[in-house]
C-alpha cells in the first residue's frame, strides 16, 4: 500500500463530553486518583475552583482522531508536546482540532497542529504532535 501524504491545511476534529464516569474510568486505567480530580472540597481551595479532568483525558482525543481521523488508521505518535492553558471541569464538552502542518512524501510521517477548546471557546490544549502511520504491507517501520 502506497503512502499518500495529507494535505497541508487538511483537518480533523473530534468532539466529546467529558463526564465524572469518565474520570473515574481513566483513573481507574492510569492510577491518577488525584484531589484535584476527585475531592470536591480540596478542589474548591484551590485556583482551579472545582474538580477537573486529568489532562490524559484531553489528550486522548488525540489519540482517537490520530488513528480514526487524520492521518488515520495504522497512526502511531512518535513525538508529543502539549500545553495546557487552561482546565476542563468535569461537564465540559471538548473539541479536539489537528492541521496538518507538514507531511512527509517520502516517509509516512506527518506534524500536525493541535488545539483543544471547551464549550465556551477556551483554549484547553496547544501543541504539535509528529505522527507515523503504519502500512498494512508491513514495509516500513518507524525510524526506518
Amino acid at each position: 500500500m502506497d503512502w499518500q501524504p495529507p494535505a497541508i491545511g487538511a483537518r480533523a476534529t473530534r468532539t466529546r463530553k467529558i463526564t465524572a464516569d469518565d474520570v473515574v474510568a481513566f483513573a481507574g486505567i492510569s492510577g491518577d486518583h488525584n484531589p484535584l480530580h476527585f475531592d470536591a472540597a480540596f478542589a474548591a481551595s484551590t485556583r482551579v475552583g472545582r474538580l477537573v479532568v486529568q489532562g490524559g483525558l484531553t489528550t486522548a482525543l488525540f489519540n482517537a482522531l490520530v488513528a480514526m481521523d487524520l492521518p488515520g488508521p495504522g497512526s502511531v505518535f512518535l513525538h508529543q508536546e502539549w500545553d495546557y492553558p487552561a482546565p476542563v471541569y468535569i461537564g465540559d464538552t471538548v473539541t479536539a482540532e489537528a492541521v496538518v502542518i507538514e507531511a512527509r512524501a517520502d516517509k509516512p510521517i506527518t506534524r500536525l497542529r493541535c488545539v483543544a477548546r471547551r464549550q465556551d471557546g477556551v483554549e484547553v490544549l496547544r501543541g504539535e504532535c509528529l505522527v507515523y502511520t503504519m502500512r498494512p504491507d508491513g514495509s516500513s517501520q518507524p525510524g526506518g
